[in-house]
């Protein structure tokens, strides 16, 4: 339980907001979040917490890093990124040839696929805004 507690600390800290605030917003006991260091909470608190920060539950029990993001969300990114890698990989690819007609380096190919997979999650959070309904959006943009 250590990783949810860390997150939501780490989410009322950017927020600027103690852990007692957070509790007492949500109407919980004063010390309620600090139980979780060492107790697992109920779902429901943890469906309020997730609401109170815009980030998913998967985020705040550390399935995935990305706080809007599922476990489902985060597997798609693997999927897709794992796919566009491999198709990167064969001989005839330009992304992973260099003039010469030789193979890019290690470190090279580390850093096209960062940028891989930074691109793939920006288009899946975009899509994820424009094509969630507005009556399912936690804002209701």
């Amino acid at each position: 339980m250590s990783v949810l507690f860390d997150r939501i600390k780490q989410l009322s800290s950017s927020k600027g907001v103690s852990l007692k605030k957070v509790a007492t917003d949500l109407g919980f006991g004063e010390n309620t979040i600090y139980k979780w260091k060492v107790q697992s909470p109920k779902g429901e608190y943890l469906d309020k917490v997730a609401n109170y920060f815009d980030v998913s539950i998967d985020y705040l029990l550390g399935r995935t890093n990305t706080p809007q993001f599922t476990r489902k969300d985060e597997r798609d990114v693997q999927k897709i990124l794992t796919d566009m890698t491999e198709g990167l990989s064969n001989d005839s690819s330009l992304a992973y040839m260099k003039n010469g007609g030789e193979e890019i380096d290690e470190e090279d190919a580390e850093l096209l696929r960062a940028s891989l997979e930074n691109v793939i999650r920006q288009s899946k959070l975009i899509a994820k805004q424009k094509f969630t309904p507005k009556k399912y959006r936690k804002n209701n943009d």
